[in-house]
């Protein structure tokens, strides 16, 4: 790999450091970092923009070469055989029978081979650590990036040891099971999780796919921003709806367009409104503050559900500088939206991409959005992942005799 390609800059200090010097995070700032607040010194890649500006690169050549110019490895032979990305974009045009004004796009990452949003950073990372010569990756995680990681080295021959708290919903746990990972429940939370992933990453020698951490996470999500773009043709939407929670998706939404801005392919960013759920809003609620505040998070909505929003700093960043919004949920608007979702299009959601269809209905009942504004909601894992959560909501009717004098009972 060429290592003057692209290069790592903190977003805290700003220090530059070369790709060959570094694998994680800023040496200066994550020194002075505690494990109870957010990273410090999470590293953003920067690709020589000017270089391949002057060398006349176009959207078609990056489309044909699978973005691998903008992404941090070396060769397509590198990555999973497998379809990741390229996920669906519906168009919505009405909800509960209600004509919409707006243009709704529904982005349906449970489309991926692990049915979500996270194979798009499993990928990059599995590639980067097979050119660099990794056989075992580890991860913290509730559930996503877990079997996420786990299907992805399946796939690559890769040895995956996933961390996992031990209140994690089974169905995420039998997937990661199925693909033959190392699977280690922890007593605690997943910040005890993460933590306990950063000491066998020393200890072993390991490669760690941890969000925030690896900087290589956000370079696989941003892909969605570029499916975006080219879906929507060739136009940035006015707004895009994300769930957050440990603030690297939202960071690699904005990092793809923001991408594409420094390459002069678009002249503006989309305004990004951050979802949370109001029972873990950890990110959004410190956006203005200057002393990072916790409290406890006990949303349902797992994949979103943390304490300590890892890549906090580069996601309020992204915010401030381009004028993102946020909206937070409760748990009880999100089974709600989750139904509605499944009613009006026929897609399932897990809690945590149910959020961003509820901030989503909260935001337009609040805010007028502009007639024939395009309008995503990023949905980013799907239902059978979680299938609990939801049960509350669900009536099973009893079962019948088969006949038809009981069907037309059951019909009343």
């Amino acid at each position: 790999m060429k290592t003057d390609r692209f290069h790592f800059q903190c977003v805290n200090c700003g220090s530059l450091y070369k790709e060959s010097q570094l694998t994680y995070l800023c040496p200066a700032c994550s020194e002075s970092g505690s494990g109870k607040s957010p990273l410090l010194g999470v590293l953003k890649i920067i690709y020589n923009y000017k270089e391949m500006i002057s060398n006349g690169i176009t959207l078609p050549q990056l489309k044909k070469n699978s973005y691998l110019d903008l992404l941090p490895v070396e060769a397509t032979e590198s990555l999973p055989n497998l379809n990741i990305g390229n996920t669906p974009l519906y168009a919505i045009n009405r909800i509960n029978n209600r004509e919409l004004p707006f243009n709704l796009f529904l982005k349906d990452d449970s489309q991926n081979p692990t049915f979500s949003f996270k194979d798009r950073a499993s990928s990059i990372v599995s590639a980067y650590a097979k050119e660099k010569g990794y056989g075992t990756i580890v991860a913290a995680s509730t559930g996503n990036a877990g079997s996420s990681l786990a299907g992805i080295c399946a796939a690559q021959g890769q040895k995956a040891v996933i961390l996992i708290p031990e209140s994690a919903p089974v169905e995420k746990l039998t997937q990661i099971l199925m693909y033959g990972a190392t699977i280690i429940p922890v007593r605690g939370t997943y910040d005890d999780a993460f933590d306990l992933s950063i000491k066998a990453t020393e200890t072993f020698g390991w490669y760690n796919r941890n969000t925030a951490f690896n900087p290589l996470t956000i370079e696989g999500k941003k892909t969605a921003a570029f499916e975006l773009y080219e879906q929507l043709n060739n136009r940035v939407p006015h707004r895009i709806f994300v769930p957050v929670g440990d603030g690297v998706i939202i960071s690699g939404i904005y990092k793809g367009f923001e991408d594409l801005f420094n390459l002069g392919f678009i002249n503006h960013m989309p305004t990004i409104v951050a979802v949370q759920a109001k029972e873990s809003d950890n990110l959004v609620r410190n956006l203005e503050n200057t002393k990072f505040k916790i409290v406890k998070s006990t949303t349902i909505a797992d994949s979103i559900s943390v304490d300590i929003p890892r890549n906090f700093y580069m996601a309020q960043k992204y915010i401030q500088d381009n004028k993102g919004e946020h909206v937070s949920v409760s748990d009880d608007e999100i089974l709600q939206a989750s139904s509605i979702l499944s009613k009006n299009t026929g897609l399932f959601a897990e809690p945590a991409a149910a959020a961003a269809f509820a901030g989503f209905l909260a935001y337009q009942n609040d805010h007028k959005l502009a007639d024939n504004s395009n309008n995503v909601v990023l949905l980013t894992g799907s239902g059978l992942k979680d299938v609990k959560a939801i049960s509350g909501i669900l009536n099973m009717p009893d079962s019948i005799d088969p006949t038809i004098e009981d069907l037309k009972k059951a019909l009343l």
